[in-house]
């Protein structure tokens, strides 16, 4: 999350997936300040997420193409996406419908298991530490404040996954769900996890209840004190977050996850992996094709259904 919680990062990561290679393609369809694009481009290197390749000394003609860790982020994307299309798009629409190559079938891809690929649910999971278990202090964030502008994130085309990010994809955001898949449901609770601020934590937790994450509930009165419970919108979040610890933990770890999965339904240890709802097998960037359901024409892109780019 802390490369995906920047709004810039995000956006151009997802042109990245739209098939976007150059400086002036990822500009013209952010409309991105010059300045701040080569930050972001710089940050993606710097994080291995692209790799620069220029074509000869003599030449400008420079390209960001996404590497291995980057491809990986698909997957993430995809169950971010399942999640603003069933949670998010009442009022919009679905921007995208996905079309699974190796099986030729419209697809809604999910979280599963990957023993018994069935969908794994916080209910149905339990955990326990792995060899890089620990407890760390919260770094502190290069902003000290939130910003104001969620719109951010709905930058050019339509997207679900944007939508998504709206709602988690500030850090104490995302850190205060996180805890409360570990069993915080209390004010002081979350506070001591967390080392925040009290009135970022009250912030926060308004605006989950308002946006459907939480729901909030009077467990004692004179003094009145509440307690905030996932709804099943918040729960819904699980997948998501558990493929972003997938990607975390192949990619940032070390070899050393700080947690281990266990699926109760088959009682198998298991790594996060979405797959096709028709067919079970993984879905991997090159193998998914798209039907745009706004007007391409707006974005660069074609009427016609065509594979994401890798």
């Amino acid at each position: 999350m802390v490369i995906l919680s920047d709004a810039w990062t995000f956006l151009v990561i997802r042109e990245a997936f739209f098939g976007a290679h150059r400086f002036e393609e990822f500009r013209s369809m952010l409309q991105i300040p010059r300045a701040t694009l080569t930050d972001r481009l710089q940050r993606l290197v710097s994080e291995g997420i692209f790799k620069r390749i220029e074509y000869s000394q003599t030449s400008s003609w420079v390209e960001y193409r996404l590497t291995r860790s980057g491809i990986d982020f698909y997957p993430t994307f995809m169950a971010l996406m399942q999640f603003g299309d069933k949670w998010l798009s009442e009022n919009h629409g679905v921007p995208l419908q996905l079309v699974h190559a190796d099986c030729g079938k419209v697809s809604k891809p999910f979280v599963a298991c990957s023993h018994c690929l069935n969908k794994v649910t916080a209910r149905h999971v339990t955990y326990r530490d792995g060899p890089g278990a620990g407890l760390v202090n919260v770094e502190p964030s290069k902003r000290s404040r939130r910003s104001s502008d969620d719109e951010q994130f709905n930058r050019g085309r339509p997207s679900s996954v944007s939508r998504a990010l709206q709602v988690i994809g500030d850090r104490w955001s995302f850190l205060v769900i996180r805890e409360a898949f570990f069993g915080a449901r209390r004010f002081d609770k979350l506070q001591s996890e967390l080392g925040i601020a009290p009135n970022i934590l009250s912030d926060r937790l308004t605006r989950l209840v308002e946006r459907g994450i939480f729901m909030k509930r009077m467990y004692q009165s004179g003094p009145d004190r509440f307690e905030y419970l996932l709804t099943p919108m918040g729960f819904d979040l699980y997948g998501p977050l558990v493929t972003m610890m997938a990607w975390g933990d192949k990619w940032r770890s070390n070899g050393k996850a700080p947690l281990i999965l266990t699926h109760i339904d088959c009682g198998h240890d298991f790594t996060p992996t979405v797959i096709c709802n028709e067919c079970k097998n993984p879905v991997q960037a090159h193998a998914m094709q798209y039907r745009m359901r706004y007007n391409p024409d707006r974005y660069g892109g074609k009427k016609s259904s065509r594979a994401l780019p890798g």
